[in-house]
């Protein structure tokens, strides 16, 4: 329910309710209502609240709970939780109906499993393979870039007193920039 998941957010983000109504406008004790039950905002209210929590609207009003985790909280905003799965003795898990529908994922469809210090992310094949060419396609190009310019030497005072060329480029699909270091 809505007040469930205005408590959970509200613990997460680590504010008070005073905090969060003057971040949305309202006072302390119409916020206070909505938790309680006693009350619920209008559409408006909560479009604030779902912006203000990067979740939506729809995440805030429904309350999912799961067995041995208990209530989980609305998922930010192009993110999913599809709840818990089991590894059997074989290491074999189910993945959930939902998500194999939202991805149009069938039996037998090879997927690439990744991961990092905390989990991991199941990508089909094709996609993480166009992915991948892409990104070796744009390396040749930046490559090809950084020997052109290592060639007309950098005149940047850095580079001239260590010998080493700093080139400045925009990394594939993230909005960083990064330093590729090359010896000169």
């Amino acid at each position: 329910m809505l007040q469930d998941n205005l408590i959970m957010l509200r613990n997460m983000y680590g504010m008070s309710q005073e905090d969060i109504a003057v971040k949305i406008g309202i006072s302390r004790q119409a916020y206070a209502k909505w938790e309680s039950g006693a009350t619920v905002p209008d559409i408006e209210k909560c479009k604030r609240l779902a912006d203000f929590y990067d979740v939506t609207i729809d995440s805030l009003l429904k309350t999912a709970t799961e067995d041995k985790i208990g209530m989980i909280p609305p998922a930010p905003k192009g993110k999913n939780i599809w709840g818990s799965v089991t590894i059997n003795e074989r290491g074999q898990l189910v993945i959930p109906k939902a998500a194999r529908e939202k991805f149009g994922w069938s039996g037998g469809q090879r997927l690439i499993v990744l991961s990092d210090q905390e989990g991991i992310a199941l990508i089909p094949a094709e996609v993480f393979e166009e992915k991948m060419k892409a990104a070796m396609e744009y390396a040749s190009v930046t490559e090809k870039m950084i020997r052109t310019i290592v060639k007309k030497r950098v005149t940047d005072p850095f580079a001239r007193h260590s010998r080493i060329g700093v080139v400045l480029m925009e990394k594939m699909y993230v909005n960083e920039k990064s330093y590729a270091v090359i010896n000169c």
